[in-house]
């Protein structure tokens, strides 16, 4: 049996990457292959320097800063503040880490509405 991991990198449209692991296991001459993880890459709003916080809600401590350019990858989303940004007005906060939330407003996704799982 043989083992091979794969990493590919896809350009996939309103500015998001898209990296995607996967495994193919051959035995006896048959291929398997199954999906280890995809994961979206999103751009911070251009021009904006991106306040990351503790939770889900302006009232949460500052951790970090994201720089103008930045890119996240949204683990989950939950609800949180309502905040205005480039984006529109949402609740709607990312997990990009443990600990660390940005507003749904400052990132385009492409959708006003959940493109991740709920935290």
């Amino acid at each position: 049996m043989t083992v091979a991991p794969r990493r590919s990198w896809d350009e996939n449209g309103g500015g998001s990457s898209m990296s995607v692991d996967r495994t193919q296991e051959m035995a006896g001459g048959d291929e398997k292959v199954t999906t280890a993880a995809a994961a979206a890459s999103y751009p911070v709003a251009p021009g904006y320097r991106l306040n990351v916080r503790s939770g889900p809600g302006t009232n949460y401590s500052v951790v970090r800063v994201l720089s103008e350019g930045a890119r996240v990858r949204i683990n989950c989303q939950t609800t949180g503040t309502r905040v205005s940004g480039p984006y529109g007005t949402s609740n709607i906060w990312n997990n990009i880490g443990s600990g660390q939330y940005v507003s749904d407003a400052y990132i385009y996704t492409g959708s006003d509405g959940y493109v991740a799982p709920r935290c």
